[in-house]
């Protein structure tokens, strides 16, 4: 699943839009390297975001099928939002 469309569906972001300029600012990066908007995430990816002077960092605990499963239904919960990722840390410098 492509980066921008994974931090939507994980409630992350409220918009795509929002992770496509964060790529294009390269202050997105999975497993530290800068990521393109349409780079593909997979199972125990880390991704971090640069926002300003704070950093977060996710790490991705559910499988693609069941991500694209919720996408199909476009009905998933904040609950089930919230077991697609784990926040690693917030880091401010």
């Amino acid at each position: 699943m492509r980066i921008e469309k994974y931090l939507k569906v994980a409630r992350v972001l409220k918009r795509r839009v929002v992770a496509k300029e964060l790529a294009e600012n390269d202050r997105l990066l999975i497993n530290g390297r800068i990521a393109k908007a349409g780079t593909e995430v997979k199972l125990g990816d880390e991704i971090t975001i640069i926002f300003g002077h704070r950093e977060l960092k996710i790490r991705i605990l559910v499988r693609q099928s069941l991500l694209h499963t919720a996408l199909k239904t476009q009905k998933y919960s904040q609950s089930q939002a919230q077991a697609f990722q784990a926040q690693v840390a917030v880091n401010a410098f």
